[in-house]
């Protein structure tokens, strides 16, 4: 560590003591059915082994701390072929093959005053205005700058400014964009506040600029209920507006959003509303809820799989209920209801072995040529984590994910992943 030398004893002594080296293994197996697609490919189905090497530091003393966070992914191909790689979202492509081995590297400098952080270079926002997509075997990271606040009693301030990403199946920075812009920007700001009131209210308010694309404002509410001393209900609200601003404001070539919009313009104007309940007892969850956007246009948040490097540069995650394996009910009109069962079987004796049900369908799809397109889709997640002796922390996941469709051709998903993490200090 080359600071090191430049520290105080006792600083250095925290930076290093506090210090934390883990080496993460995921290996997944991704297979994607879409057989009636007449357009495209008809199947994808990789294996392929992630190794996430994460050193996070302690922080100097004083009264403002420093450290440094180094973060190394690589993935490496165990299975695939051209005729089961074609739009692939997992592994990135040499031509029409797989590559062999794709790796990133990525740093972080902290500081930290009180409970004051501020972190530059490398990042994975979850935020409601963005949040970073780890659905594959490597996650996407961004590049920028984000300060937290926690110097208040149950208030939370959040802060930042990004200008590139590197997707989930690639290695290359690019900057940002939405789904269907094939121009990049590299000035997405945000800003937001957490306002926990008590122990069971939280009240949120985020404002986001993706410059030349659109900017966003969320409000959201979630308050837990107990009843009695082994149920809760959980009420979850969540509104977006997202506006367009600079070249997609002015109809320019490139800056157009994907989907249906009023006019067929490409230009962003949408709002997104969900109320989502969910009754906890015993192990048992239920979950129901409904979310509409509005007729303009679809929902927005950064994705870059319109850019140069197509799906390689893709995928993205949204904080939204309906964000499923194959869908997120997110075009212009749709209206979703949607409903999910889980049970943790702690509750019966066996620790770390969970299952739930989700279903979601939803109608009221526009496109240029229809305005009532239907899709549903049904989801299954079942995993198991071992809870003890030298294999504790080893994670098997199955995730089964049905689309049928109106608008874009049928899938049925599956996904296997086994997860572990070495404690290396």
């Amino acid at each position: 560590m080359t600071i090191g030398p430049f520290l105080p004893l006792t600083a250095s002594a925290d930076f290093i003591a506090d210090s934390k080296l883990n080496l993460g293994f995921r290996t997944l197996y991704y297979n994607n059915d879409y057989r009636d697609n007449t357009s495209g490919p008809s199947k994808t189905a990789e294996w392929a082994q992630g190794f996430k090497l994460d050193f996070q530091s302690g922080y100097t003393e004083g009264p403002i701390g420093v450290g440094v966070d180094v973060l190394g992914l690589q993935g490496v191909t165990l299975d695939s072929g051209r005729g089961r790689h074609q739009g692939s979202t997992m592994i990135p492509s040499d031509g029409d093959h797989p590559v062999d081995e794709w790796s990133r590297l990525g740093l972080t400098f902290k500081m930290k005053a009180s409970k004051t952080e501020l972190l530059a270079g490398t990042l994975f926002p979850k935020l409601p205005i963005l949040v970073a997509n780890d659905g594959r075997l490597l996650q996407q990271t961004f590049q920028g700058a984000m300060i937290t606040s926690n110097d208040f009693d149950g208030l939370t301030l959040v802060g930042g400014k990004l200008n590139k990403v590197t997707g989930r199946g690639s290695s290359d920075r690019t900057g940002l964009a939405v789904a269907g812009g094939r121009e990049q920007s590299d000035n997405f700001t945000f800003a937001g506040v957490d306002y926990k009131l008590g122990s069971n209210l939280l009240l949120q308010y985020y404002h986001s600029s993706l410059e030349d694309y659109y900017r966003q404002d969320f409000l959201g509410a979630v308050h837990v209920l107990p009843i009695g001393d082994t149920q809760k209900l959980k009420t979850d609200l969540r509104y977006f507006r997202s506006r367009a601003q600079g070249a997609n404001a002015a109809d320019k070539p490139g800056f157009q959003v994907a989907g249906f919009t009023e006019g067929g313009d490409g230009e962003i104007d949408n709002d997104t509303w969900s109320a989502t309940f969910t009754y906890t007892v015993n192990g048992h969850s239920l979950l129901a809820g409904y979310q509409k956007v509005s007729d303009n246009s679809a929902f927005v948040q950064p994705n870059q799989a319109s850019l140069g490097g197509g799906v390689d540069a893709g995928g993205s995650s949204t904080y939204l209920y309906t964000d499923r394996l194959a869908s997120n009910f997110t075009r212009a009109g749709q209206a979703t209801r949607y409903a999910q069962y889980g049970f943790d079987f702690a509750a019966v004796g066996v620790p770390g072995l969970n299952a739930s049900v989700m279903y979601l369908d939803s109608d009221s799809i526009k496109t240029a040529t229809a305005s009532n397109l239907r899709e549903w889709e049904r989801d299954i997640s079942l995993g198991y984590v071992i809870q003890s002796g030298r294999l504790k922390g080893l994670g098997f996941l199955w995730l089964n994910g049905l689309l049928h469709s109106e608008v874009v051709p049928n899938q049925d998903q599956n996904r296997l992943l086994v997860t572990y993490t070495l404690s290396l200090f």
